[in-house]
């Protein structure tokens, strides 16, 4: 018989979710707009279904959505580009993505931000290789000895961990250095189906990979089935006007549903 007392279970909380918390607050306070839009994913999607038959082999779609937005930035610098305390704009040659690998930590399932250098110089496949080996063996990134650090300042008071994130982010180098200067997160890898997540963004320029679904298209004369994707790009409008974001869009679009670089060479 039910003493009316409900039954549950008391779990601390995990450490590490601080820094998610942090940085959410952080996001609240930039003017952020948000693009969502579809795209014809049909071709490198096919590529990729053809590699595994053929290898065995999966090829990351991320990678290749980082791939493609580091070659997107790279036609205009400014598209991440971060202020200084003397409200000048540090223009970066190098693209450096954070993108989300998810590990094991502290005995959970961890969103561990992981960041991929000069990305607008690499190929797909270096970018591949580089999201596969942090997934096997994530202590290879440098941001698990940066967590080696970052476990011991989330127990200091959150005014003061506050405090801090908005002095160093008036280092554009700093930045660079430890969160990267554009963000990827492949929320749709988690689910089926279409969808658009709508993010708190972390930086200045983000791109959050949704759903995927099936729709008829015409391609050649005839009716066929195509793969869309659902993606989101949020900027902040203190950095980035509409018509730069449009631009950035439309550079962007041509070369994911092109299959811009998608080889294993």
């Amino acid at each position: 018989m039910s003493s009316g007392t409900p039954i549950f279970e008391r779990k601390p909380m995990p450490i590490s979710r601080r820094i998610v918390s942090d940085f959410l607050v952080l996001g609240q306070r930039r003017p952020a707009i948000h693009a969502l839009v579809e795209l014809d994913i049909s071709k490198p999607r096919q590529f990729i279904r053809k590699h595994k038959e053929s290898t065995g082999e999966t090829l990351s779609f991320t990678a290749f959505v980082v791939s493609c937005v580091g070659h997107a930035i790279d036609k205009n610098k400014q598209m991440h580009a971060y202020p200084n305390w003397r409200n000048q704009l540090i223009v970066f040659d190098d693209v450096d993505v954070t993108t989300i690998v998810e590990i094991e930590l502290e005995g959970k399932r961890f969103p561990f931000a992981h960041i991929l250098r000069a990305v607008n110089k690499r190929s797909f496949r270096s970018i591949h290789d580089e999201i596969r080996s942090i997934q096997t063996k994530p202590k290879k990134s440098k941001g698990f000895d940066d967590w080696k650090f970052m476990r011991w300042f989330l127990y200091l008071p959150r005014w003061v961990r506050l405090w801090f994130y908005r002095l160093a982010m008036l280092s554009p180098h700093f930045v660079k250095q430890y969160t990267g200067t554009v963000s990827v997160t492949a929320v749709g890898m988690f689910g089926t189906g279409s969808g658009w997540g709508i993010p708190i963004p972390s930086h200045n320029l983000s791109v959050t990979v949704g759903g995927i679904s099936e729709k008829p298209v015409v391609l050649d004369g005839a009716i066929g089935i195509g793969e869309f994707l659902n993606l989101t790009i949020s900027a902040n409008h203190d950095i980035i006007d509409g018509a730069p974001l449009v631009r950035f869009i439309q550079a962007f679009k041509t070369l994911l549903e092109s299959g811009d670089g998608l080889c294993v060479g």
